[in-house]
């Protein structure tokens, strides 16, 4: 019995799905501006990470040839064979029909329609017809990454404004750093695999080039929010400190004499990073439409 379950649960990816989890939460906490609808939050919290675990699975059906052959990810569930791919097209789609419904439910048209997106992205675009043959698919998987927090925000907007905007800026910038990371951590495997990531196709020393460069556009995006009035002043303080310690790991990348280690600190570095942003969106969110009717109150 535990091992019918472990399979099921291993499939979904669940460090994926408790990191994207975070990220929606955050966007949800942003837009509801310290005012929050438990009632929805939930709801949409789980239908959203149902639909992320059918993406998921889809991924692993779609990636078991891949999969065979990297050594990080050769014991996955569908490379082994303990799942047949009918079980997982059959899985896989119940998950995602199963959250599209509760966030029909839940949310609204525009919360539903980022997270088809989103999926769509994922699994038609990245995984079936980007990651075999272009380096652009991390863009791509970037797009799709930004999803959750993004719809998390319109859950409870339900409108596409400034803050989505800079919500979808700041989740989509920092992908490719963190994914960068993870191509040059496992290089290797990459090439062996013959996946074409930036690192395999144009080589390390251009990979830490753009991953500066995403860096700093990301820093960016981060101080658009207390700058538009979506956060306040402790936000600032902590992203800004979180964000320069973030960009010195980055930038002795072009120090380093061990580029494995140097990746693995990166990706290390980018989790705390995105995670210590996605609590402070939480804690120090600004609804602009309050701080308009404080201002204009007698």
């Amino acid at each position: 019995m535990l091992d019918v379950i472990n399979k099921y649960s291993m499939v979904t990816k669940p460090g994926i799905i408790f990191g994207n989890l975070i990220s929606a939460a955050a966007g949800f906490f942003l837009a509801s501006g310290g005012h929050i609808d438990t009632a929805r939050l939930l709801p949409t919290l789980g239908g959203i990470a149902l639909v992320i675990a059918s993406g998921c699975v889809f991924n692993n059906l779609i990636d078991r040839d891949l999969d065979r052959r990297m050594s990080r990810t050769c014991n996955r569930v569908l490379a082994r064979g303990v799942m047949s791919p009918k079980e997982a097209l059959f899985y896989a789609s119940l998950l995602g029909i199963a959250g599209m419904a509760l966030l029909r439910w839940a949310t609204n048209i525009l919360s539903l329609a980022i997270v088809l997106t989103g999926f769509t992205v994922y699994v038609v675009f990245y995984s079936l017809c980007m990651k075999r043959n272009s380096a652009l698919s991390t863009l791509f998987g970037s797009l799709a990454g930004a999803a959750p927090p993004l719809a998390g925000y319109c859950a409870v907007s339900n409108r596409f404004d400034m803050g989505a905007l800079i919500v979808l800026l700041i989740f989509g910038l920092w992908q490719m750093p963190h994914s960068y990371a993870i191509a040059i951590f496992h290089h290797k495997d990459y090439a062996a695999a013959a996946i074409p990531v930036l690192p395999v196709k144009k080589g390390i020393g251009t990979a830490k080039k753009h991953v500066v460069g995403y860096m700093l556009a990301f820093i960016v995006a981060t101080l658009l929010l207390p700058l538009a009035g979506y956060a306040g002043n402790r936000y600032l303080a902590v992203v800004l400190a979180i964000n320069l310690s973030w960009l010195y790991t980055a930038w002795s990348g072009y120090k380093t004499l061990d580029d494995r280690l140097w990746a693995k600190r990166l990706f290390v570095s980018s989790i705390a990073a995105i995670t210590i942003l996605s609590i402070m969106m939480s804690m120090d969110a600004v609804s602009p439409l309050s701080q308009m009717l404080v201002a204009a109150a007698p």
